[in-house]
């Protein structure tokens, strides 16, 4: 991450950065990505962690069976689940085709 933020990129593409991290290291990835956030860059992040798209996404997009099922801006995400079209997944379930 270091070195593709050093390149000072208009766009950071970033899969699931804090994955086995521990808390303490966890937030301050978190708190790195927030400060290049806040210096302009769009950051394009993928995550499992419902919380951290909470804290730190404006928007969500949504895949499934890679098709792009739901964009909307993060608040109307997760506080209109019924319309999300991503009942299942906020609901920790998940289905089998």
């Amino acid at each position: 991450m270091a070195r593709a933020w050093a390149v000072k990129p208009q766009v950071l593409f970033l899969d699931e950065p804090t994955a086995n991290l521990d808390p303490y290291a966890k937030n301050e990835v978190e708190s790195l990505l927030q400060s290049f956030a806040s210096e302009g860059m769009t950051l394009v992040m993928s995550t499992h962690n419902l919380g951290q798209a909470k804290r730190l996404s404006s928007r969500v997009i949504y895949l499934e069976a890679g098709a792009v099922k739901v964009d909307l801006p993060t608040a109307d995400f997760f506080d209109n689940r019924a319309s999300s079209g991503a009942e299942t997944f906020l609901n920790a379930e998940l289905t089998w085709s």
